[in-house]
């Protein structure tokens, strides 16, 4: 008998530990070079970041496109030819064509209007600001002299902590952002290069979208191809499945929190409007893009418009705080849960988890994106544990296992706390025959 031949237990173990070691080494050599790892890795996002931006976009303007060729031009173009089908089927023809490019349309409208009425206003805002920054400060350290002109001591700390905030800040515009203004003007050329290439990228991206787009049927039947080929029927349909999932979770909570976050601002600037607050549509806008952040958005963006309107009408500030308590409750309780349903399905404390953990890793992205990545995860999670529990024959019931005192070896069931008690109680009362068998004997 060959121990050593190809079908033999002992070549598999050799060959086990042979890989399991290359696998070993090859990791320690990454781990030396990760600086050259990264640089690669970046060199080829830029790249291919041109295709990268194609799919975030097609992927953005997907549900528009959807909704525009079959609500809207099919119907429409089916109307116009008395019944013969204008196009349709797999190569989607003028239907499809007519929504891609209404879509692009609606996307690149929308995105100009919004710059077009936003970016004067917090220009405005900001000039002002700065204009005005002494006569602020001014006021400021007068009204504090009122408040508390019967404490003189409390008087004499406050106006020292704004004077040096104030210096502190003057320091910085003189020292770090002038300096950095000028360093820019100084390579203009550079800054023109880059955003001359950001946006060659975006425009690329929006061709590379509706090649996506109008063939959005074969790239996918493609993808199914390679993932049934390679994985087997049963695994590429869990896959699809985690695709399927991880779409909806992504789009449905983004879009919310986007839809949800325009509202609010548009909230914002009504009732500041109203109550006449300093820089209405400047204090809106920071809102509204904060807001697309959960849990930690509102903070985020409150504390500073409140510093910008304290300095400005220190009275209007404790309204404003009121404001956006009210307004954060009801964005809480009513306009978000009704906007984003059950589409979180995690509680709060995973949630603030999730932000904190991929705002540390990627920023502001990650703490926009981090939910619904962790729904994700969790789900990917709960779907392993729900596995492993069925192929030992037990419950996934979650609630079966909050006053579990033991799980029964025999039929798999949770046991309660008072089971326990009763099967350490029943032994006792084995141990004495009942006192009718004792008359009988």
């Amino acid at each position: 008998m060959n121990r050593f031949g190809k079908d033999s237990q002992y070549f598999a173990w050799g060959l086990t530990a042979f890989c399991v070691l290359v696998g070993c080494i090859v990791f320690y050599l990454l781990l030396g070079h990760l600086s050259t790892i990264g640089g690669i890795i970046g060199s080829a996002l830029r790249v291919l970041s041109a295709f990268i931006w194609g799919l975030v976009i097609a992927y953005v303007l997907l549900p528009l496109s959807r909704y525009f060729e079959y609500k809207l031009f099919q119907p429409l173009l089916f109307r116009l030819s008395k019944g013969r089908k204008g196009g349709s089927g797999s190569s989607g023809g003028a239907p499809r064509m007519l929504a891609i490019t209404s879509a692009i349309a609606v996307a690149i409208a929308s995105i100009s209007i919004i710059l077009r009425l936003i970016i004067p206003t917090v220009y405005e805002s900001v000039e002002s600001i700065l204009l005005n920054y002494n006569t602020y400060i001014s006021t400021l350290t007068e009204l504090i002299e009122r408040w508390f002109e019967d404490y003189p001591e409390l008087s004499t700390q406050l106006e020292s902590a704004t004077e040096s905030v104030s210096n502190d800040i003057a320091q910085w515009i003189r020292n770090d952002f002038l300096p950095q203004m000028g360093s820019f003007i100084t390579n203009i050329t550079t800054g023109v290069y880059l955003v001359f290439r950001a946006v060659m990228n975006v425009a690329i991206g929006f061709v590379v979208a509706c090649y996506l787009l109008y063939n959005r049927e074969g790239f996918g039947a493609n993808m199914k191809k390679l993932l049934y080929s390679a994985l087997g029927i049963k695994r590429a349909e869990r896959v699809l499945s985690v695709c399927r999932f991880t779409d909806d979770a992504f789009m449905g909570f983004i879009s919310g929190k986007v839809l949800d976050s325009l509202i609010i601002g548009c909230i914002t600037f009504v009732c500041c409007s109203l109550l006449k607050m300093p820089y209405a549509a400047f204090v809106s806008v920071i809102i509204g893009v904060t807001n697309v952040i959960p849990v930690f958005g509102p903070f985020i963006g409150a504390i500073p418009c409140t510093l910008i309107i304290l300095v400005v009408q220190p009275v209007k500030a404790l309204v404003f705080v009121v404001f956006i308590i009210v307004l954060q409750q009801i964005d809480g309780n009513i306009i978000g849960p009704k906007i984003l349903g059950s589409r979180v399905g995690i509680s709060g404390f995973w949630v603030m988890f999730a932000i904190v953990v991929c705002g540390s890793l990627f920023g502001v992205v990650g703490m926009i994106v981090g939910v619904p990545l962790f729904v994700v995860i969790s789900a990917g999670y709960n779907s392993l544990v729900d596995y492993g529990l069925k192929k030992r024959g037990l419950t996934t019931q979650t609630a079966q296992y909050v006053n579990m005192a033991y799980m029964d070896p025999v039929t798999g069931d949770p046991v309660p706390r008072e089971g326990e008690k009763r099967k350490r109680s029943r032994p006792k009362r084995d141990k004495q025959p009942p006192s009718s068998q004792n008359g009988e004997e």
